[in-house]
């Protein structure tokens, strides 16, 4: 993958859609757990599988070899095969069935990448390095993770809270001061205990737009 190439930033639903993860170890895991963390329905293609795959309530394990074609009909699929002829084939495949596939640690053989990921709750925070240097994705997500804390996913639901409560009144969000209340100090607030004071500075935005 060339090293200034622009990658199209994006977040898929894939709730309820079947997805392929080819490839049976630890790396595979990882990638099964994130797929049914957003609720897919996950196919594993391996002729040997760690047990805990067999334990995932929404995965079904093919314990046998890939065969030409075995992604078409699923929404993405994943190559965690540690074999890069294997991962290679899956993605040709892919790309001919109309099918995103990522290749584990090989993003000569992507059609998209995954990040690193930060989860609070609804609150997603993602690094990507394009695929050049997933370590480096990692240690900044670390990073990340000793900074953002639970109080982020508080002020979070008390913003959405308030989003939903204008406009189920009929009116319009964007014309609220919404960095005005992040700028007010109300994370402090929450992260001390005192989330009703934080939730009055919203409520205040709702009843007084600028």
């Amino acid at each position: 993958m060339p090293i200034d190439e622009v990658l199209y930033p994006v977040n898929l639903r894939v709730r309820g859609h079947r997805c392929l993860v080819v490839g049976g170890g630890q790396v595979a895991l990882n990638k099964v757990d994130g797929l049914l963390e957003a609720g897919a329905v996950v196919d594993v293609i391996a002729p040997d599988a760690v047990p805990e795959l067999d334990d995932r309530p929404g995965v079904t394990v093919h314990r046998r070899s890939y065969r030409s074609g075995d992604v078409e009909g699923y929404r993405l699929a994943v190559a965690a095969t540690g074999c890069q002829e294997v991962n290679a084939e899956v993605f040709r495949d892919g790309e001919a069935a109309g099918v995103w596939v990522n290749s584990a640690d090989d993003p000569d053989n992507c059609s998209f990448t995954l990040p690193s990921k930060l989860r609070r709750g609804p609150l997603m925070i993602t690094c990507s390095t394009g695929g050049h240097s997933p370590a480096l994705s990692r240690w900044l997500r670390q990073r990340l993770e000793a900074e953002i804390g639970p109080e982020y996913e508080a002020m979070l639901c008390l913003l959405s809270e308030a989003r939903e409560r204008i406009r189920a009144a009929g009116m319009h969000t964007e014309d609220r001061a919404w960095q005005d209340v992040l700028d007010s100090g109300m994370l402090e607030l929450i992260r001390s205990g005192e989330t009703g004071r934080a939730k009055a500075m919203i409520d205040r935005l709702v009843e007084n737009p600028s």
